[in-house]
């Protein structure tokens, strides 16, 4: 019998992308033949990125892992995981709250669109941190150089001073 070739999609937002996302890439590598980190909008979130710098500022931090690409998407993280082939959404877990929300949407998502949902802990050092949180917390002027990689927090440095002039 032939080994099944399994397509994950790991989607997020990524304003910007975290130590801890980049944790849940490494863990998801050894676990799917591709891993496509699928970068998406949400409506609910004030951007400090767009679509295509969130993809570029991504694409070095992967760039030595063989199976894994990154591709912005704007619809419905299943319609998108369809359109792909892939068979499996890879999300991370950093706390209770997650579990929550995150059990909830996997079950929508295995009802609407037959897709399954793969769970991976974060780091216990990435449990506390959120794109979100990182933002609030540069945007008042906290360094944030220890909770991203250096490329993405000379980046978001400099998108600050700009958003801020």
């Amino acid at each position: 019998m032939a080994k099944k070739f399994v397509r994950a999609v790991f989607p997020g937002s990524f304003d910007p992308i975290t130590n801890g996302h980049l944790d849940v890439i490494k863990r998801g590598v050894n676990l799917f033949d591709e891993l496509i980190v699928a970068v998406g909008n949400s409506p609910l979130k004030d951007q400090l990125f767009s679509l295509d710098e969130r993809v570029d500022l991504i694409k070095p931090l992967i760039a030595g892992i063989d199976n894994v690409t990154v591709q912005w998407y704007d619809c419905l993280t299943v319609e998108y995981a369809a359109s792909v082939g892939a068979t499996v959404i890879l999300r991370g877990l950093r706390n209770l709250t997650d579990v929550q929300y995150e059990f909830q949407l996997a079950m929508t998502n295995r009802a609407v669109a037959g897709i399954e949902t793969v769970f991976v802990m974060t780091g216990e050092q990435y449990g506390f941190t959120s794109s979100t949180l990182i933002r609030e917390i540069a945007n008042l002027g906290g360094n944030v150089s220890n909770l991203i990689p250096q490329s993405v927090y000379e980046k978001l440095k400099q998108r600050l001073i700009e958003k801020n002039r």
